[in-house]
């Protein structure tokens, strides 16, 4: 009797699996759009559950298999979800047709507090918190809080003098340590006697990190926030307590203190002071209260943690591999160290052009993230194909692909910074390491000078030696970052005066 009730609930699902696939082909194939069949009910989520390899490669196969089809049509449950590949409608979709696709494609949770950020709020709520938190990140700030930077990057090369075991080996959980200094110090005022002995480092590595129950909750949460909800799944509910708590300690220590340091804690503690925020034009408002800010904190501190640490990695395993053009960034550098004294200011950091062009290339060749989405949020078309957009569709647009598209960078595995150089410079509808249009990182000019701060010190005080395994480079099973995990890079201490 017991076998009865489980084989019909089995039927019912495979019946229900089924027509749910028959209705996503249909759907795309009376618009016009070639759609992905190989797994009709949710498509490349799917494949990147059950394969090893990260979701951008996924995305990555899509990319190469139908190269030249405007978008192609994705199973994603019963919502319509689409892969554009073709570059003028990826431009169309992040910025050309911002009022269609303002919405980033996930949404907070409710009852997970800190999931209330920039990144995941939407319409008029989105808008109030950006224009609130900008300020914290014009050129006149990261000026002015370079210097916290830098003493990061500084604390960082002497802790890896004075650590050798570091040097050689898992160079990137070691890299995650500088960036959580660095974040804590020059957004939040965060800092101890040892920067790198911090509990805020177990939160930056918990979200980071990519275990099946992660990855379970990625794709549910992306195919509907609101299933999320009924399942009871969250994302940051573990660190709700320890967060907020101390980023409440935080502000009311800079209230008491009353100094200005140009940082997070300054802009929020302004922003409380100020009483309800409100828009002027819709009168959409939003209560400071400490849960929300600290929500924008997370916010700040995991985007300037893994995907900065990914950075740095990348463009020392790159070096690493190219010593002919660490030898150039080696003697930038020491130049520049010796005509300020080993004093490395905001100014002195920006006129390292050959650094920041190798950084740039990096990017390119290996971005902090892979693809990004988005969803539409009033029906509109795609000019490339003709192509009807409904309200509800959620969008995927490549990034990395983009990047090693032949057709828009020639020879794109080659390493060659000189793309970066003003007559050769690619344009931002194809260079997108923190996306682009209006809703493009809002820290992304902090998250770059952070990663310059850190390879300047570094790169003074050491040289680099690739550990590769494979001569093919592999990434980690990873929902959105791109994250080398067949290679390993050695520092190798430098005679430096």
């Amino acid at each position: 009797m017991v076998l009865l009730p489980i084989t019909l609930a089995l039927i019912t699902l495979v019946l229900v699996w089924y027509f749910i696939g028959i209705y996503n082909e249909n759907y795309w194939r009376k618009r016009g759009v070639v759609f992905y069949s190989k797994n009709k009910v949710l498509g490349p989520l799917w494949d990147f559950l059950v394969s090893p390899r990260p979701l951008f490669q996924v995305f990555g196969d899509l990319y190469q298999q139908y190269r030249h089809e405007p978008a192609i049509g994705l199973g994603h449950l019963l919502t319509p979800a689409m892969f554009v590949i073709n570059q003028k409608n990826v431009q169309q979709v992040l910025s050309g047709d911002f009022q269609s696709f303002n919405h980033r494609g996930m949404e907070s949770i409710e009852g997970d507090q800190l999931s209330d950020n920039i990144t995941f709020m939407t319409g008029p709520r989105w808008k109030l918190m950006r224009s609130n938190m900008t300020p914290l990140f014009t050129a006149n700030k990261l000026k002015n809080m370079y210097y916290i930077m830098d003493k990061s990057a500084q604390d960082f090369a002497n802790y890896l003098k004075n650590n050798p075991k570091t040097r050689d080996g898992n160079l990137f959980e070691t890299l995650m340590m500088f960036c959580n200094a660095a974040v804590c110090g020059a957004i939040f005022g965060i800092g101890s006697e040892s920067i790198f002995d911090s509990p805020f480092l177990k939160v930056a590595r918990g979200i980071s990190q990519s275990n099946l129950s992660m990855k379970l909750k990625f794709v549910s949460f992306i195919v509907s926030p609101k299933l999320s909800s009924l399942l009871g799944l969250k994302f940051f509910k573990e660190y709700e307590e320890f967060f907020v708590k101390s980023i409440g300690e935080v502000l009311k220590r800079r209230d008491q203190e009353n100094v200005k340091r140009h940082d997070f804690a300054d802009i929020a503690l302004a922003i409380q002071k100020n009483g309800t925020m409100r828009d002027r034009t819709t009168g959409y408002e939003i209560e400071p209260t400490t849960g929300i800010l600290s929500a924008q904190a997370l916010f700040f501190f995991a985007a300037g943690v893994e995907p900065c640490a990914n950075a740095i990695y990348a463009t020392l395993y790159l070096l690493s591999v190219h010593p002919e053009i660490l030898q150039d960034v080696h003697q930038e550098i020491d130049k520049h160290f010796e005509k300020y004294n080993n004093n490395i200011t905001y100014d002195v950091i920006c006129e390292m052009e050959f650094t920041e062009k190798v950084l740039s290339e990096a990017m390119r060749m290996f971005p902090p993230i892979g693809f990004l989405t988005r969803q539409c949020v009033q029906d509109t078309v795609l000019p490339v194909g003709n192509i009807p957009v409904q309200k509800g569709t959620k969008i995927f647009t490549p990034i990395y692909d983009i990047h090693h598209d032949p057709e828009l960078y020639p020879d794109p595995e080659v390493f060659d910074p000189e793309r970066f150089s003003k007559d050769r410079r690619p344009n931002d509808d194809i260079y997108m390491p923190f996306g682009m249009g209006n809703r493009t990182c809002i820290g992304a000019r902090y998250a770059k000078l952070q990663v310059q701060a850190g390879l300047v010190h570094v790169l003074r005080n050491f040289t680099v030696a690739s550990k590769q395994t494979d001569e093919k480079v592999t990434f980690k099973h990873d929902s959105f970052n791109v994250r080398l995990k067949n290679v390993d890079v050695q520092l190798i201490p430098r005679n430096v005066k």
